[in-house]
Formats: C-alpha cells, sequence, structure tokens
C-alpha cells in the first residue's frame, strides 16, 4: 500500500459519527453557498452542534475540507486498485481517468467558480496521484531514484492540468473522460519515460 491509512479509519464510532455530521452539513454549504462563503458559524449552525464541538475534530474549515477531498480521492483509487497495482499503460490511463471524473465531479459540487476550492482540490490530488507517480517511476527507472521525483513531478502537472483543462469543458461539449485520457496518455507517458536531460530542457 502507497500510502498509510488515515487515523478516522481508528476513530471511535460517537467521533465518526459527529464528523459524518460535520462533513455532510459541509457538503450541503458548498452547493449551496460555495466555499469561500462558508464559515465555521455557518456549520455549527446548520449541524446544531458548538463551536469547540467542531474545533475537537477540525482546526478550521481548510483541515475539514481537506480531509474530505484525502478521503474521496484515496477511496476512488481503491475502487480501481491504483494504490496496490504495478505501473503499465494501462493503469496510468486509469489513474488520468479517475483524476479528470474526480475533478469535474468535484467542481459541479461547488456553487460559482471559486479560486480557494479549486486550490484545495489541485492540491490534495496532486499530492496523491505523485505519490503514486513516486512509486511507479521507481519501477521504471529503478536505478535512478534522485530523478524519479522530478520525473514524476513533471507527470503530476501534467495529468492535473490536462484534467483540469478538460473538466472546464462544457459536459455536453466535452469528450468522455476515458476518450479524453487515451488522446493524451503518450504525453504523461513520455514524461514518466523521460531522460534527465530532456526535462532539464524544458523551458
Amino acid at each position: 500500500m502507497l500510502l498509510t491509512p488515515f487515523p478516522e479509519e481508528r476513530l471511535d464510532p460517537r467521533v465518526k459519527r459527529t464528523r459524518a455530521l460535520i462533513e455532510n452539513t459541509f457538503n450541503h454549504l458548498l452547493e449551496e453557498k460555495g466555499f469561500s462563503a462558508i464559515t465555521v458559524q455557518d456549520i455549527t449552525s446548520h449541524a446544531e452542534i458548538n463551536r469547540a464541538t467542531f474545533y475537537a475534530h477540525y482546526a478550521d474549515k481548510f483541515a475539514l475540507f481537506e480531509s474530505i477531498l484525502r478521503a474521496r480521492f484515496r477511496a476512488e483509487m481503491d475502487r480501481r486498485t491504483l494504490r496496490t497495482c504495478t505501473y503499465d499503460s494501462h493503469n496510468l490511463n486509469a489513474l488520468m481517468e479517475t483524476v479528470c471524473d474526480f475533478v469535474a465531479l468535484s467542481a459541479s459540487n461547488c456553487k460559482g467558480n471559486d479560486a480557494q476550492f479549486e486550490a484545495i482540490v489541485e492540491a490534495q490530488v496532486r499530492q496523491q496521484v505523485q505519490a503514486i507517480l513516486e512509486h511507479w517511476a521507481g519501477q521504471i527507472w529503478p536505478e535512478d531514484p534522485s530523478f524519479n521525483k522530478d520525473r514524476s513531478t513533471a507527470a503530476t502537472w501534467a495529468i492535473y492540468g490536462l484534467a483540469q483543462q478538460w473538466s472546464q469543458i462544457k459536459p455536453q461539449q466535452r469528450q468522455p473522460s476515458s476518450q479524453f485520457t487515451k488522446r493524451v496518455l503518450p504525453m504523461a507517458l513520455a514524461l514518466l519515460h523521460a531522460e534527465p536531460q530532456t526535462i532539464s530542457q524544458v523551458g
């Protein structure tokens, strides 16, 4: 397993119920108001809990949203067994498709265009994608661990950027994610298989 289990998996059932209430309330507000407009007071009022209860579980609304995103994206990767599989082009394509679908779905669950929302989604998705790509790069280039972080970083940015570009096209006008990722897969493959001098010369 590439990523260690999150502490939430071992929480007391009462804590899980409280967190589920907070997260469900947040998700409802996200659709209603957008991330930037949500306050902790909004969350506690709608959930009918006090602020001390909220802060016993999350440092602020950013920590809450980050926790939700981590768990959701990890669940999507696990559904496609991406955190435990070995590297090949099929699995890379599946990872790219997962990112596309997740970014598009996340955007549809937030009211309006919200820069803070998009930045948090990007950070959480990129972190988990890069962990997988670094592991895969080690399978491709076991003799070159020092450069694998550069390869995986470049590929991660490319994959996320392509997914974001695709997700911003109106749903009725864009290709299905499965078709889109097959078309752009060679770009990610080229970055993961690039020689050190190739990436160093970019830009």
